[in-house]
């Protein structure tokens, strides 16, 4: 295949960004139903600039961003990938993005949360160099919930 893949970094106001959410957001919600009401506070994104686009043949289909957890810590949020761009190693490529974009901002490690039913999800972080931690705020206590860590210095 010869797609032409470009990465862009942007805000949480671009369009394709918030395309690429509200896709995800109808995704889990399709797949989860039982959990929207428990989770959905979390997935909510306040304006954001250090968010990565992938676009294939000029189509955005992969995103991914992060926000400060604290002053050593950043969490990856709103990782998605449409499902026609699956395969083609594009969310190991917005974490490369997102982890060199923290690791330049000085912060030493990467957090995320996802479901334990997302069991692709957690193989790709996993593959990625993430360990399983224990659950930190706000996951603590939500027993659908799998916390990881990468060590990013």
């Amino acid at each position: 295949m010869d797609a032409k893949i470009k990465v862009s970094k942007t805000t949480s106001e671009n369009t394709d960004f918030i395309f690429l959410i509200k896709t995800f957001d109808a995704y889990l919600w399709e797949r989860y139903p039982e959990l929207k009401k428990e989770y959905w506070g979390n997935n909510l994104i306040e304006f954001n600039t250090n968010v990565c686009i992938v676009y294939l043949d000029k189509k955005a289909v992969a995103c991914g961003c992060f926000k400060k957890y604290n002053t050593e810590s950043v969490e990856l949020k709103r990782m998605f990938v449409l499902p026609e761009a699956r395969g083609l190693g594009l969310a190991q490529l917005v974490i490369k993005e997102l982890e060199a974009e923290a690791k330049s901002q000085g912060f030493k490690v990467l957090i995320l949360e996802t479901l334990y039913k997302q069991i692709e999800a957690i193989n790709l972080y996993q593959k990625a160099g993430f360990k399983i931690v224990d659950n930190y705020e706000p996951y603590v206590g939500l027993l659908n919930s799998v916390c990881m860590s990468k060590s990013i210095i």
